[in-house]
């Protein structure tokens, strides 16, 4: 059927097109000069209107555009506009159906991606929203009236929510799967460890992502997630004890670990290592050679005297080398060098000893070449470091030439040829799960070899269990960011937080939470305590109360109680602690350094030391160009280690922390204490 224009209404109008025909599956809309086909499958809706004298046909199509006929008879009009529509709707209804059946596949292929017994990953949903948008594209009739037809309406809300809201509806399913694994297995978390786990530890444990973080707080039961994830790995199917691999940064943490696996999970076949038992079982597994530890490694006055007599010996052979190292000395490290042959002299080889060993362990640790050193190094210390690092050079042939002899490696030289080894694919990986504790620990030597490790598997888990807010082992090589930027170093993943310590009473970790969260580097994290503590659970005292201190602790401390003293450095050691022993029978009283203690624990707290200065707490910047270019960059909120050191001595404490500040050279972190109300008792 074809309807047209009147004459006088062709006229009148002054339009394009005065006449419209209905096609197989579509419209044709003419004029003298012009020609549109519209093609049922572009077309939105169809309007009929009556103007004073004449009808007047609109078709509605995609982007707002629209396509008149005027000047029609109205009731031709009215015949054609019914029949068309007619056509139309029929059309629509059979392509429905076809929409239909491709909404329909499309949902089936998403459910065969989102088992509900399986965490949904974004890497298990890569492709999808193209995979939507290229089955769209094929639809019959356009998305936009897919809401119009019953068969099609809830189908396409679904398929819309995945293209629109797919990480929403990622997390939905996670949600869902997370309470179905709590549920069906509530009975492994309520007897996995000797207390049951709290929700947020169990549904870090079934969290699936492929790269993982728990931030851990202090007191938090880092232990017990770790050991609870691999019992779960090992109770679910999902890895047997041999592909899970568990790593701590050093021996007594890996025994513990052993120990608490032994007796909670009741196997022997997984053991934890440490980075470098790793490297060594890779090496000895790719090259079907053990490598030999440098004794070096254990023997610290056998690496200090070969380093001492490679550094005379060049001193004493080039008098270029002995003066650079003289400016060295005095200029930048601003020693009292002896005229003459300062290197005999006994005291200052006494003194750099130490200091020579800390920067050949930070050259090993890079690894590579004086060129590549040189050319990572920061570029305003990169001219002086380069200088530093000619006079460092006969030093490190010498540590070479040594391991050499020993036919040895140390223990840098483990990871760069464990890397090496993964990398040239001599040993191929049979871990499917990572699980590391400690990781605000990891230096990016460690880090290359668990990427190493995790790109010869793509599917490889990375679960890593540590808190940024006790990271404090930068000057030996670690680096915060590769926690606190997690997921740019180890892929797309999650980040979740143990919201519970066990440890210490909520007025400790009211002022420890608010004292470390004021650096805005620090990521936020919510850590609630069980007990409430009351106001002078943490107290600021003068230095010269520690005997007072110690005399009431003696008065109502009960024999079991521990009471650990903290000082920045060794020498912080208080005097009057020689005599507790017989002062103080009954304490159970122990001293160790703050950076000791991490991983400790005592009923009451005391910190002592805190003043300003060369031995004060914090501890004033004293860092080498070497320690500038080698180590990771410093971050650039004041005093940011030092703060989250203070935080461990803190968190350390069940009841009671004191803090003894010097009244002539207060700290400046007593009153940043006060600030955060903590009061300042002029006797305990």
């Amino acid at each position: 059927m074809e309807l047209k224009a009147t004459s006088l209404g062709k006229r009148l109008a002054q339009h394009p097109y005065d006449r419209a025909a209905i096609l197989n599956a579509g419209i044709k809309v003419a004029g003298d000069r012009h020609e549109y086909l519209i093609p049922f499958n572009q077309l939105l809706a169809i309007e009929c209107k009556r103007g004073l004298v004449w009808g007047e046909m609109e078709f509605q199509l995609a982007d707002k555009k629209v396509v008149r006929l005027h000047g029609t008879e109205w009731s031709e009009t009215q015949r054609f506009y019914h029949l068309l529509n007619d056509r139309w709707n029929r059309w629509s209804a059979e392509m429905s159906e076809v929409a239909a059946g491709v909404l329909s596949e499309q949902l089936e292929l998403i459910a065969a991606r989102t088992e509900e017994t399986k965490w949904l990953t974004k890497d298990r949903l890569q492709g999808l929203q193209q995979q939507l948008q290229q089955a769209f594209i094929a639809l019959p009739i356009p998305t936009s009236r897919l809401s119009e037809f019953e068969n099609c309406r809830e189908l396409w809300q679904q398929c819309q929510s995945w293209l629109t809201d797919i990480e929403g509806r990622r997390a939905q399913h996670n949600q869902r799967y997370t309470e179905i694994m709590l549920e069906q297995y509530a009975t492994f978390f309520a007897q996995v460890e000797t207390s049951p786990l709290n929700p947020a530890q169990a549904r870090a444990v079934v969290n699936g992502e492929r790269s993982l973080l728990v931030l851990a707080g202090a007191g938090s039961g880092k232990t017990s997630v770790l050991v609870a994830r691999a019992g779960w790995l090992l109770a679910r199917g999902e890895a047997t004890a041999d592909q899970i691999l568990l790593l701590a940064f050093g021996r007594k943490a890996a025994q513990e670990m052993d120990e608490r696996i032994s007796q909670r999970l009741h196997t022997e076949e997984m053991t934890a290592r440490t980075f470098h038992a790793l490297a060594l079982h890779i090496i000895a597994q790719g090259s079907k050679k053990v490598p030999a530890l440098s004794e070096l490694e254990n023997d610290t006055s056998a690496r200090l005297a070969l380093l001492t007599d490679a550094w005379r010996q060049q001193c004493s052979e080039k008098k270029a080398q002995a003066k650079g190292w003289r400016q060295w000395l005095e200029e930048e490290m601003a020693w009292d060098v002896p005229e003459g042959n300062f290197w005999e002299d006994a005291g200052l080889q006494r003194r750099i000893g130490p200091r020579l060993d800390r920067w050949i362990g930070l050259m090993r640790m890079h690894g590579g070449a004086q060129a590549e050193m040189i050319a990572d190094a920061p570029e305003e210390v990169r001219a002086l470091f380069s200088k530093r690092i000619k006079l460092m050079a006969p030093l490190l042939k010498a540590w070479k030439a040594k391991l050499k002899e020993e036919n040895a490696v140390d223990f840098s030289g483990l990871i760069h040829q464990a890397v090496n080894v993964l990398e040239k694919g001599r040993f191929i990986s049979p871990w499917k799960h990572i699980l590391v504790d400690e990781f605000q620990d990891i230096s990016p030597q460690r880090a290359a070899l668990l990427a190493a490790l995790r790109k010869q598997n793509s599917q490889t888990t990375l679960f890593a269990v540590g808190d940024d807010w006790q990271a404090i082992y930068r000057f030996s090589g670690a680096q915060l960011s590769l926690t606190t930027a997690f997921q740019d170093y180890f892929g797309e993943g999650d980040v979740c937080a143990l919201d519970t310590t066990y440890r210490f009473n909520s007025r400790i970790g009211d002022v420890a939470n608010r004292f470390i969260q004021q650096n805005p580097q620090q990521l936020a994290k919510p850590l609630n305590s069980l007990n409430a503590g009351d106001k002078n659970a943490v107290t600021l005292l003068a230095q010269d109360q520690l005997e007072a201190l110690l005399d009431k602790l003696s008065g109502y401390a009960k024999p079991e109680e521990r009471i650990l003293v903290l000082a920045r450095y060794h020498h912080g050691r208080p005097a009057v602690l020689e005599k507790a022993a017989t002062r103080w029978p009954k304490l159970q009283l122990d001293f160790m350094t703050v950076h000791a203690s991490k991983g400790q624990q005592a009923d009451y707290v005391i910190i002592v030391g805190l003043k300003e200065g060369l031995d004060g707490f914090p501890a004033p910047a004293r860092e080498s160009v070497m320690e500038q270019a080698l180590l990771p960059q410093e971050e650039a909120f004041p005093d940011a280690e030092e703060r989250r050191l203070l935080y461990v001595a803190l968190t350390r404490a069940r009841h009671r922390v004191w803090l003894l500040f010097d009244k002539q050279e207060p700290s400046r972190f007593v009153e940043t204490l006060k600030l955060l109300n903590v009061p300042v008792a002029r006797k305990p």
